[in-house]
C-alpha cells in the first residue's frame, strides 16, 4: 500500500503532529492526495517551544489551516512523573486520548501518525499505546523510510526536509529520576541557548545536578573553539558539565 492507496481507503483523518520531518511530510502528502486531515498538536511541559512554532510554519505552508492545538500536562500524571520504563507508554496513552476524544468530537474516526519505516518498534512502550490504541502509521505501512521521508520532503519545499530529530524533553532525564517542571526548563533553556549559537543536532541530558552534552562529531571542533563560552551556558543551569565522546 502507497500513501495514494491509504488515503483512498481513509480518506478522512486526523493527525498526531509534531512539527517534525516525519508527521511534517505525511500531512503535506495527505492534503496532495485530497485527504480530509486535521492535524492534532499537543501542547505541554515536554515540548520545547520551537517545536509549536514550527508546527504552525509548516501547517500554514500546507495549507492546513484546521490545525488545533490541545493542552495536556503530562506532569498531572504521577506515572510519567515517576519516570519509570513506561513514561512513555503513560504519557502517549494521554496524548493520543486527548486527540482521539477531541477527533471524534470533530467528526474523525480514524488517527494517525508519523512514525515510518526506518523506526525500531522492538519493545517501545509508546509504540505499544499506539498500537493499543490503534492508530495507523501510514509511512510505516508504505514503507517509507526517515532517507526518503528527508528526500521527499526537501523536493516538496518543507523547511523540515533536514530538521534534526527532537525528542521529547524529559528524554533528558534519566530513567528513575522523577521528572520536574524545573529540570524540564533547565533543559530547554539550556539547549535553546546553544542553539542560538548555532549547534544543532544534539542533546543537553541530565546527571543528577550536571550536565552531559552530545553532539555529532562534525559539531566537535566548533565546541572546542568556543569551549568556555558553551561552559558559561551551562553552568547557568548546572553545577557541572561532561562532554560526551561517544559517536552518537
Amino acid at each position: 500500500m502507497d500513501l495514494k492507496e491509504f488515503f483512498a481507503t481513509y480518506p478522512k483523518v486526523a493527525l498526531g503532529f509534531s512539527g517534525g520531518v516525519d508527521s511534517s511530510y505525511l500531512l503535506y502528502a495527505a492534503k496532495k492526495c485530497g485527504a480530509d486531515i486535521k492535524p492534532y498538536y499537543v501542547k505541554g511541559k515536554f515540548q520545547a517551544e520551537f517545536e509549536l512554532q514550527d508546527a504552525m510554519e509548516v501547517a500554514r505552508f500546507v495549507g492546513a489551516d484546521n490545525m488545533t492545538i490541545l493542552h495536556v500536562e503530562p506532569l498531572e500524571d504521577e506515572r510519567v512523573v515517576a519516570n519509570d520504563a513506561m513514561r512513555c507508554y503513560y504519557c502517549k496513552c494521554n496524548v493520543f486520548g486527548a486527540i482521539k476524544e477531541q477527533a471524534a468530537k470533530d467528526g474523525y474516526d480514524v488517527i494517525i501518525d508519523g512514525t515510518n519505516a526506518s523506526d525500531d518498534l522492538n519493545d517501545r512502550a509508546g509504540s505499544i499505546a499506539l498500537r493499543e490504541m490503534k492508530v495507523l502509521s501510514p509511512l510505516r505501512m508504505s514503507g517509507i523510510t526517515k532517507t526518503a521521508i528527508r528526500l521527499l520532503s526537501k523536493e516538496a519545499g518543507l523547511m523540515t526536509w533536514d530538521k534534526p530529530a527532537y525528542a521529547c524533553l524529559a528524554t533528558r532525564i534519566p530513567t528513575g529520576m522523577p521528572v520536574t517542571e524545573e529540570l524540564l526548563e533547565k533543559v530547554e533553556k539550556a539547549e535553546s541557548e546553544l542553539m542560538s549559537l548555532g549547534y544543532r543536532d544534539f542533546r543537553v541530558r541530565v546527571l543528577g545536578n550536571a550536565a552531559k552534552l552530545q553532539l555529532k562529531p562534525e559539531q566537535m571542533a566548533k565546541l572546542m573553539g568556543e569551549r568556555y563560552l558553551v561552559l558559561y551556558v551551562l553552568e547557568q543551569y548546572f553545577d557541572e558539565v561532561y562532554l560526551d565522546l561517544k559517536d552518537r
